[in-house]
């Protein structure tokens, strides 16, 4: 019978490069395998077909004689025009490596584990991420028993080399037209048995243990940033490096200030005198007492910028800005005294025509939006 082009057998053009080529097998390897068609012949027959085109056309030499003499070219070939061998299947170990349980190097898959990763949340205080802080907090994690040092053996007998597998943790099977392998189920894939177990640890190697871990945390750390603590989560198996520790920041909202990347915005509320005529006062920054300067005639919802008195930026270089917007403060009740004083004031400047802007009121608007506005 007939071979067919391994171009089209592959679905590339016949000017394809090689990442093309391999991309293409790939997906044909995957879609065809075996193990994901159990007993469907059809679909063997084209995983093997892709798999021969593959060998030719992924092999520079074998290429440039196929494209000049077609499969006659490389009939004599390995794993090319003479059929379908298994054994260019170790050229492949890149591709099809979930399949057969090895990795890009061909070698097994079991080894030591990594150990995993732990999450930890942190509140803190506005203050705290405003001039940084160092707390201590408490986890529960996986450590190597101290009995058995992560052996998993009692003290005074140790791991013995799983027979069934010799040590490999792999077990390699026929099926159909290639070779499998998978873990073995003796040793589940560790290649090793203990015939002892710790009496600690009952034979696993770990406990869990409450740890506590110095958090430093630095100055300007925003909502929702994590900080990775290398080496300070779970450890790993036996001769594996432990797992990392994340802790997630959660910052309290401040009643006063609002934070906005790295600039800061206060609202203060002025009585109408200061406003009008100009003044000073002070005010409670976040770095301690500030004095706030108003010029005459200054209108209601001013920014007034404080440069670099802000929050400071978490990698240390530079700090955003302090904005203090100034609102007219309204005094809810007045003295007699005052009012007859208002009511002058009022006659020396009539409202002779007001003038509405918008029907929606500023009050309803978050405070942010105002600011937008304002610069707007």
């Amino acid at each position: 019978m007939s071979k067919r082009d391994y171009y089209e057998v592959l679905g590339v053009a016949r000017n394809a490069g090689d990442q093309e080529i391999k991309s293409a097998y790939r997906k044909l390897a995957l879609q065809y395998h075996p193990d994901r068609n159990p007993g469907d012949r059809a679909a063997e027959e084209k995983f093997k077909e892709a798999a021969e085109a593959y060998a030719v056309l992924g092999d520079s030499d074998k290429r440039t004689r196929y494209d000049r003499f077609g499969h006659a070219g490389v009939a004599g070939a390995a794993g090319g025009g003479a059929g379908f061998n298994a054994d260019i299947f170790a050229d492949f170990s890149d591709i099809l490596g979930d399949f057969f349980g090895f990795g890009a190097g061909g070698g097994r898959r079991g080894g030591p584990v990594r150990g995993a990763d732990l999450r930890f949340d942190l509140e803190i205080a506005f203050e705290q991420s405003f001039s940084g802080t160092e707390t201590t907090i408490q986890i529960p994690r996986e450590e190597h028993c101290d009995a058995c040092r992560g052996s998993g053996a009692a003290p005074g007998s140790t791991r013995e080399t799983c027979s069934q597998c010799r040590g490999t943790g792999q077990l390699r099977y026929q099926q159909g037209f290639l070779v499998v392998a998978r873990p073995c189920g003796q040793c589940g894939g560790s290649g090793q048995l203990i015939k002892t177990p710790c009496p600690d640890c009952r034979g696993t190697g770990r406990k869990t243990k409450d740890r506590r871990v110095t958090v430093r945390i630095p100055a300007g750390i925003a909502d929702g940033q994590r900080l990775r603590l290398q080496g300070e989560g779970e450890h790993g198996s036996v001769g594996a490096p432990p797992g990392d520790l994340y802790v997630v920041v959660h910052v309290k909202v401040h009643d006063r200030f609002q934070r906005e990347g790295d600039d800061l915005y206060l609202e203060v509320p002025v009585p109408y005198p200061t406003m009008v005529m100009g003044g000073s006062f002070s005010i409670d920054g976040p770095a301690g007492e500030m004095k706030v300067d108003v010029s005459s005639g200054t209108a209601s919802g001013t920014l007034i910028e404080f440069p670099r008195k802000g929050m400071p930026s978490v990698t240390g270089r530079g700090r955003g800005a302090l904005y203090v917007r100034v609102v007219v403060e309204v005094p809810r009740k007045l003295s007699k005294d005052q009012k007859k004083i208002v009511e002058q004031l009022s006659k020396t400047m009539p409202a002779e025509r007001i003038e509405v802007v918008s029907t929606e009121t500023s009050r309803d608007k978050p405070f942010f939006e105002k600011v937008r506005d304002l610069f707007d």
